[in-house]
């Protein structure tokens, strides 16, 4: 979309502030209307269903998110509305011009997440939105997000990732994501965060920020799954809500639901008195139930049944995976496996082939690691199995797709996003090379 590099030169903070300056965004209006989503896996589910609420509860909500899976407007969302191609255009020329500027006085470049996330912050503002929701890009301390001024926040999750910016160790990772938050705030703390909490207890203390953590604080009760969808218990405080509906699966869906819902209390009980009847209650529910977002434990189609997963952190892939066996069982499955240069392939690949007697390896075009080293690190990690190496990511949907029909089995799509998304692409009959990820 922008004619720029991933990152830009170093630390952005001080340039991103500059361009929020230029565009003249009103940062303080943005903070009182803004909750910021970061963490390791789970960013996007959440930050799915506390926009979902909010427009349940009868605001304009404005969404920003990464990475897009099919087209870049799908970043930038304003009740539930991806931005129209015309309008990103437009505002796509103003942020250009005020990055040529800012970057021929300072010297420096910008990266395109900084690009993306100047427009959104601009979107949102033209579009007057009542309460908008960001999703950090990597970390927290030196993420653009940081810049929105939230007080309200969230860490979903902490896995091994980044360490290279983000540190080698989960507490040093855990801090920096929770540097998002501004001071005074509170910050959601995910389920498998607990571990972490003594020291991001002591980490936050004399910041003036307030931990909170689900399965302590906010309470999850009464899980049940199913491959219709997922009902749980939710309580935080005086709220207590029975047998929440959501149509997202996966197990790990219960801890995105929670943290967004006590997100959208907080930052409604920041803005204004906490409202005493029903509505809140009600927003919550239609929110829930009604939120979608691809790619994880996504059906793909029915016959036969296909399921992809854009995980890509061993963490993610081990729960996906459980989930998809308590919902749609462990038998009949084909796994169609793949994982990104950047990433532990045998790790990643380790984390699943145990549990199919028959894996096709592959690779996507954007970034895939080669499937004959995916295909070797199968056969180690199960011996038994049958394992096939199909090159481009259009022969995999054809074998798969072969074989299960012919056995009357089901495919599991899983490894990485990019492998996942372009499985679905060619399976709806699109070209996977046409997609721009970034």
């Amino acid at each position: 979309m922008f004619d720029l590099a991933k990152y830009g030169d170093g630390v952005c903070l001080a340039r991103m502030a500059e361009l929020l300056e230029m565009l003249a965004i009103d940062r303080a209006k943005l903070a009182r209307r803004s909750v910021a989503v970061t963490g390791s896996n789970g960013k996007g589910s959440t930050a799915a269903f506390c926009a979902n609420i909010a427009r349940s509860f009868g605001l304009r909500t404005g969404l920003f998110t990464s990475p897009h899976l099919f087209r870049v407007n799908e970043r930038f969302q304003l009740d539930g509305v991806p931005i129209g191609d015309h309008e990103l255009i437009r505002l796509k020329l103003q942020i250009e011009t005020a990055i040529a500027e800012i970057s021929r006085r300072r010297d420096e470049k910008f990266g395109s997440f900084e690009a993306m996330f100047a427009l959104a912050c601009l979107y949102f503002q033209e579009s007057e939105c009542d309460f908008a929701v960001f999703e950090a890009g990597i970390g927290g301390r030196y993420d653009p997000v940081r810049l929105v001024g939230a007080s309200v926040t969230s860490v979903t999750s902490v896995d091994y990732e980044h360490v290279e910016l983000l540190g080698n160790s989960l507490a040093l990772i855990a801090s920096d994501k929770s540097d998002a938050c501004a001071s005074p705030g509170t910050i959601v703390y995910g389920e498998n965060c607990r571990d972490l909490k003594p020291h991001l207890l002591e980490y936050n203390r004399y910041r003036g920020i307030k931990a909170l953590f689900v399965r302590e604080e906010i309470a999850i009760g009464g899980e049940s799954a199913s491959a219709s969808g997922q009902r749980f218990d939710f309580a935080f405080g005086s709220r207590q809500f029975r047998s929440l509906e959501m149509s997202l699966l996966g197990a790990f869906q219960f801890n995105n639901a929670a943290i967004a819902t006590a997100l959208f209390l907080l930052w409604r009980e920041n803005a204004r008195p906490p409202e005493t009847g029903t509505e809140f209650e009600t927003a919550v529910r239609n929110g829930l139930r009604e939120a979608r977002w691809l790619g994880r434990l996504e059906i793909i189609r029915q016959d036969p049944l296909t399921v992809i997963d854009v995980g890509h952190t061993p963490d993610a892939i081990r729960r996906s995976l459980a989930s998809l066996k308590t919902i749609y069982g462990s038998e009949d499955w084909i796994l169609v496996v793949g994982a990104s240069t950047d990433k532990n392939a045998r790790e990643i690949v380790g984390a699943l082939a145990p549990s199919f007697d028959t894996i096709i390896c592959s690779a996507a075009h954007h970034k895939g690691a080669d499937a004959g080293t995916i295909a070797a690190a199968a056969r180690d990690a199960n011996p038994k199995a049958r394992v096939e190496i199909a090159a481009a990511i259009e022969d995999a949907v054809d074998v798969s797709q072969t074989l299960a029909e012919a056995g009357k089995r089901k495919i599991y799509v899983a490894g990485g996003l990019f492998l996942a998304i372009e499985y679905a692409a060619v399976a709806r009959g699109d070209r996977a090379r046409d997609l721009n990820f970034f």
